[in-house]
């Protein structure tokens, strides 16, 4: 095996993995001149030259600091590993790995060794997704003392606080016998949360038994690829006419948005532009908080499609939501040839038998309704868009019964907290996920109290919201006594306009009911579950849930963001019942602790792990999660069908 007298090894960032290996041997001087004044390439690099005194220990700590993985044996582009004074690494601008040599502190030999890459552009695009799931699976907010963290390199240990240790701040995870490993805090992407359906279990630190538990799940990860990608091997090789995109009529649009967009607002278009500029069918969720702006997104999406001569679909789980996407589009589009209809129940038989009329001929761009679009009698002319709003309130068998008819479908699923199979998909690579996470300029998190169920508490929380000119939502989730509740609380506070809805009424009573509470003629509304779903009232700033206990994690999240849609301070109080079952602690204590905004990707999480996942994977999967996490045998699964798909 050659050896070399230097080798130069870069930093896994999206800056030099868009280099070539040829440019990083060309400009070697002027990188290395950089690097003795320029503080990215201090940080982003390493030198070595043989015969160099270079401590083993500071190599490796710095090659973790650069993004590279530990393994058991390397075999691609950003990994290393370590036997006695042995290092072995394949850095990203190289087309071979190497092998260095200690002895004691000094660098003996540099060594090219027989393990090399026949594609780099393969490579690095494998890196560039990797560095993006990384950030995915890396989401540790609210993380408390004592949960379990899992380290890329070490395995799983107990995190138990943030200490600043030469005024630098480190995360500390604890391990077996009392190991401590400090991660400083700017290395969140080495991190991920332990999701899994037991506690897990914990080893001393430095022992090869996490790089042999990583390197038999890799193994067994490879062969589970293999068998979804054969599954879903007919949506892989169904290909579609590229988008061509309307620059202008784009500007257009945008130009009557009346906020400013979100860096996650702008990031979700341009995911979705690159998906449909190319000739697979897009499927894609959008994941952001209620309030976050996922209509943008979908009315952006639909002039994407629209501008191309397509027409477009938006499901929505009500008649509420879908006649407030019906405004909202007709609003924004106003001022653009764009046809837009809403089909409903609300709707007579003269007016749905013109619409049905006019989507088979292409009158129509965009149509919004319920489960209604689902049915037989509705034929489209040029359907090439769906739009699934709160995915989680859909059965697959109905996701997917458009896509049947028409597999080059272009799919576009928004939710808040997505149900536990669909992040499951995303997290394992066959569905693309865009987060949003970044809150819109002047929301504010909403102050959330939960505590046992009280008169007094439930008449202060009222009195204080009428005071102030705003409005409430009641919950109460129950059909049968929602007037008798509705009368109790009129008693309770008297002189003020009730008005109560749920599911069971007429289609044209609850959106004559919703109208009067838009325009301020009711001042509390009395509700069951029925306003968990998409509906924008600002005004609204103070929401009650009677007992909190008896809603799913997703379902409680979903309503408590009902409130706190403007820049005014919103309150949510969460009752509940004298007893509580475990679950049900478990649920409103995770509640308790997102308070801030952007937490509904982390509550979906949480939530596919409270409700287990034996629907999503057989037990051989469940085992190996519970020895890894499911965050990181998700990235896992990822890499292997990324690298698959190459």
């Amino acid at each position: 095996m050659p050896i070399i007298d230097n080798i130069l090894i870069a930093s896994i960032t999206p800056y030099f993995l868009e280099k070539q290996v040829f440019w990083f041997q060309e400009n070697l001087q002027e990188i290395l001149q950089s690097s003795k004044t320029q503080q990215f390439f201090q940080d982003n690099i390493i030198f070595l030259k043989q015969s160099d005194r270079y401590s083993s220990s500071e190599l490796l700590r710095k090659l973790d600091i650069m993004g590279y993985e530990k393994v058991f044996k390397i075999s691609d582009p950003g990994e290393f590993s370590q036997t006695g004074g042995i290092i072995e690494v394949f850095p990203i601008n190289m087309n071979q790995a190497i092998r260095l040599d200690f002895l004691g502190n000094i660098i003996e030999s540099i060594v090219l060794l027989d393990i090399t890459v026949a594609d780099e552009e393969k490579a690095k695009e494998i890196l560039k997704k990797k560095l993006t799931s990384e950030k995915l699976f890396s989401d540790i907010k609210n993380i408390a003392s004592g949960d379990y963290l899992v380290h890329l390199d070490h395995g799983v240990g107990k995190f138990i606080g943030i200490n600043n240790i030469n005024n630098g701040e480190y995360y500390v995870l604890e391990y077996a016998k009392e190991d401590k490993l400090y991660v400083p805090v700017g290395l969140e992407r080495k991190l991920s949360r332990y999701v899994g359906f037991t506690d897990p279990a914990i080893s001393r630190l430095g022992s090869s038994l996490w790089q042999r538990t990583k390197r038999h799940i890799k193994e067994n990860v490879e062969k589970l690829a293999k068998e979804l990608l054969a599954l879903y091997s007919q949506k892989e090789i169904v290909t579609r006419k590229p988008y061509a995109i309307d620059k202008e009529l784009e500007s257009q649009l945008a130009s009557g948005f009346m906020h400013q967009e979100t860096p996650d607002q702008i990031q979700a278009i341009e995911d979705i532009k690159k998906d449909l500029q190319g000739e697979k069918p897009m499927d894609r969720i959008v994941c952001g908080d209620v309030g976050f702006g996922k209509t943008e997104i979908a009315i952006r999406s639909s002039l994407l499609a629209v501008s191309n001569n397509y027409q477009v679909a938006v499901i929505c789980p009500t008649t509420i939501l879908a006649n407030q996407h019906s405004n909202n589009f007709k609003k924004r589009f106003e001022k653009l040839p764009v046809k837009i209809a809403i089909i409903s129940r609300l709707q007579t038989k003269k007016e749905q038998k013109k619409i049905l009329h006019q989507l088979q001929t292409g009158t129509i761009d965009v149509v919004i309704g319920t489960h209604r679009i689902l049915s037989k009698d509705i034929e489209f002319k040029n359907l090439q868009l769906l739009i699934i709003d709160d995915e989680q309130r859909f059965g697959v068998k109905q996701k997917e019964k458009l896509r049947q008819a028409r597999p080059s479908l272009d799919v576009l699923s928004l939710s808040a907290t997505p149900i536990p199979r669909t992040i499951y998909l995303a997290l394992s690579s066959f569905k693309n996920i865009s987060l949003m996470q970044t809150p819109p300029t002047g929301r504010t998190a909403i102050h959330t109290q939960i505590l046992p169920y009280n008169k007094n508490a439930i008449q202060e929380a009222i009195r204080a919201e009428l005071a102030r000119e705003g409005q409430v939502y009641f919950l109460h989730n129950r059909v049968e006594t929602i007037e008798r509740t509705k009368e109790k609380l009129k008693k309770l506070i008297p002189h003020v306009t009730f008005s109560c809805i749920h599911g069971r009424m007429p289609e044209k009573e609850i959106v004559n009911i919703m109208d009067n509470f838009q325009k301020g003629k009711t001042k509390v509304l009395v509700a069951t579950t029925i306003i968990e779903n998409g509906i924008d009232l600002p005004n609204v700033n103070t929401i009650i849930i009677e007992d909190a206990s008896r809603l799913g994690l997703s379902q409680a999240y979903q309503i408590r963001g009902r409130v706190g849609r403007s820049h005014v301070k919103s309150f949510a109080y969460l009752f509940y019942p004298k007893k509580l079952t475990p679950l049900a602690k478990e649920r409103l204590k995770t509640l308790a602790q997102a308070k801030e905004l952007g937490a509904g990707y982390q509550i979906a999480i949480k939530d596919l792990e409270l409700r287990g996942a034996g629907n999503i994977l057989g037990k051989e999967q469940s085992g190996s999660i519970n020895k890894i996490g499911l965050n990181l045998y998700c990235q896992m699964l990822a890499d292997a069908v990324e690298k698959m798909r190459q």
